[in-house]
């Protein structure tokens, strides 16, 4: 049997790069002398491996502050220039790609609607592809910038073949599409570009944790609502991802037995009864209707409609039912709604679910809980997505175009 692999000290440099880009990125603007505790590195380490990122332009001054006694520091960053990236949302109605530099401000943006509003897997892929060629020009972007592709999906994926992420995505028809290879095959860029390919409710959480509601929290559990219902789930700081990347299906843990038929096939699930196609369906058989063409629209035409309280009520109390399962499966910290129909409901609907959540939970655990909305929009599944790249930049000190194995992470 080999033996434990030895560090050599390219591992070190990398491990030490790594580290000050991971700490100028996430706390910085810092100085040199202050980078020297948070990083627990010596002066002198510190003193190569940043002129090393600022020779290659990786790391940037960013002012200077005033020290005791002495010469003003000067502040360092991470050059928001010196990369970009690409999110990806496969939603529920359209594909939305974004482009970002290195701080995920936004440059560019496509959306362009499913065809048919089917999850045809060519069309999908033909929608990424060509939403990238079209962000990297309407940026002004050199393709050889492009630090890598985040791509949130409604499924599970699988990335543990030699093929790449192949996404089971019951709910819309998708059955082992081997999404990853689809993409490679679609030109030279998307051939040789780190692709990550992750649940979209898990995207969504990664924003959530490093930019929004979740951020500080260790244990907690991000849900995105929209057409379906997910959820993910941090377990000490880190998303829980389960024997085969499945985990934090929420949506389709059952609610009621024999209950509404879901999307997935089974009846009962929590989806059933607060995913947005499932509220409007019982807004429907109430005597409800809407004139608007798409979901969002007609969402927003039932909370302005008196005599949907009673629907509304109703969900909020599912909701309430599902985040105590939530609760009392996973102790969580911090409970984060969000998702486009989670954010437009959550307004009307978050104090009820916060009651009906502290009824069926466990006191004790629910106690030391917060429920709270999102905090990024609904743009966090393409932000989310970015960040995968982003992620694996900053672990590997700034290497580029390293052959990584793709997939959810």
């Amino acid at each position: 049997m080999p033996g434990p692999r030895r560090r050599t000290v390219r591992d070190l440099r990398r491990n030490n790069r790594a580290t000050v880009l991971s700490k100028l990125y996430f706390e910085g603007p810092l100085s040199r002398q202050e980078l020297v505790p948070l990083t627990g590195l010596s002066s002198g380490s510190i003193s190569n491996v940043v002129s090393e990122l600022v020779a290659e332009g990786l790391v940037e001054e960013a002012g200077s502050v005033d020290s005791d006694g002495g010469r003003p520091r000067t502040l360092l960053r991470v050059a928001p220039g010196s990369g970009h990236l690409a999110g990806v949302d496969v939603g529920e109605t359209r594909v939305r790609v974004e482009l970002f530099d290195l701080s995920l401000k936004e440059l560019a943006r496509v959306e362009a609607p499913l065809p048919d509003g089917r999850y045809d897997a060519e069309g999908v892929v033909s929608l990424i592809a060509d939403g990238l060629t079209r962000v990297i020009a309407e940026a002004g972007a050199a393709p050889a910038s492009l630090i890598g592709v985040g791509i949130g999906v409604p499924g599970i994926v699988d990335a543990s073949g030699a093929e790449g992420a192949v996404v089971h995505g019951q709910t819309i028809g998708w059955d082992a599409v081997p999404l990853e290879a689809m993409l490679r095959a679609q030109g030279e860029l998307l051939a040789e570009l780190p692709l990550f390919v992750d649940n979209g409710a898990k995207t969504l959480g990664r924003a959530e944790m490093w930019f929004g509601a979740g951020r500080g929290a260790r244990n907690a559990v991000i849900t995105l609502i929209g057409s379906g219902v997910g959820a993910c789930v941090i377990a000490d700081g880190v998303p829980y991802q389960g024997s085969s990347s499945s985990a934090g299906e929420w949506g389709h843990t059952v609610l009621q037995v024999g209950g509404r038929a879901c999307r997935c096939g089974a009846r009962g699930c929590l989806e059933a009864y607060v995913g947005a196609e499932a509220l409007l369906e019982r807004w429907r058989e109430t005597g409800g209707s809407w004139s608007s063409p798409d979901e969002e629209g007609a969402l927003a035409e039932l909370l302005e409609d008196p005599s949907a309280d009673g629907v509304l009520d109703e969900t909020a109390e599912f909701l309430g039912a599902g985040i105590a399962d939530l609760v009392n499966l996973f102790n969580p910290e911090r409970i984060v709604v969000g998702g486009w129909a989670g954010l437009l409901l959550g307004p009307r609907l978050i104090e009820p679910v916060r009651r009906a959540a502290a009824a069926y939970a466990l006191r004790h655990p629910f106690a030391q809980t917060t429920v709270e909305l999102g905090r990024l929009g609904p743009d966090a599944v393409t932000v989310g997505a970015a960040t995968l790249p982003l992620a694996r930049f900053l672990e590997k000190g700034g290497t580029r175009r390293e052959p990584i194995v793709s997939g959810a992470s």
